[in-house]
This record gives C-alpha cells, structure tokens and sequence, in this order.
C-alpha cells in the first residue's frame, strides 16, 4: 500500500493576500487557483519549489466559526514545517523579504531551526535535517 498527504488546508482571510504572502515572501510556487463557481470559492494551491510532497490549500474561511481559526489553527504551537537543503540560504532570503522570525535560529540535535510567522500569525519552522535523520532520509533528502 502507498499512501499520502495530498494537501493541507490553511484557513486565511483572503485569498489575493495569502498569495501574495505565500508566492512573493516565501517565493512558493502558485500551483492551481481555478475558480468553482458551484460553491463561489477558489480553489488555490501552493507549494514550495522543488517540492514534490504535501501542498498547502490556501482555504478562505467562509463561515463566522471559521474567523478565529485564521492564524490560529495549531493554538499557538509551530504549525508547519518548511525543510530546506540550505537553511542559512532561506533564512537570509527570508527575512529580506520581510518575514517576520520570532525565534532565532539554533542548533539542535535534528539540526538547523528558527521560527517565523506567515502574515497571519501562524508559526512555521524553517529547518535543515541533519543528514541521516530519520525524516531527512524520507524526504529524499
């Protein structure tokens, strides 16, 4: 059996914005935006370049209940895990772009790691596994 996570659903306000955060900050790729007129929402989806894994759906919230759930979807936890072959690469790139780290980077014994937000608060690490980690070798890596 062969399985995977396709996508991941993050919750944003507003879609134009999301990609202008996604796509001209983080520099990830626009892989589908198609409008579904049958629910009157987009369907848009990103990824980071060179990725191959899990996409992220940039999901609009549409309800009341859905509001507080932007920025928030882990409870103030890291919620995403950006995994680089080049952290210090990123990071610089990052943050001239005007990405907001709110932990400094620090060695750890999986390797490289700092924390930043995306423009709604959500937290992400920016990684690079040391090689022969677990998750490195799964990632290709």
């Amino acid at each position: 059996m062969q399985q995977s996570i396709v996508h991941i659903a993050l919750v944003v306000r507003d879609y134009d914005e999301a990609i202008g955060f996604y796509v001209g900050k983080l520099g990830f790729e626009l892989l589908d935006d198609t409008y579904q007129p049958a629910q009157d929402k987009r369907w848009v989806v990103v990824a980071p370049p060179g990725g191959t894994g899990t996409t992220l759906l940039l999901a609009k919230a549409s309800k009341p209940e859905q509001q507080p759930f932007i920025g928030n979807q882990a409870g103030g936890r890291v919620f995403l895990f950006l995994n680089t072959d080049d952290f210090w690469r990123d990071y610089e790139r990052l943050r001239s772009n005007g990405v907001t780290f709110v932990r400094d980077p620090k060695e750890e014994e999986y390797g490289t790691v700092a924390v930043f937000e995306d423009l709604y608060g959500n937290l992400w690490d920016l990684l690079q596994l040391r090689a022969g980690h677990p998750t490195a070798q799964r990632a290709g890596m």
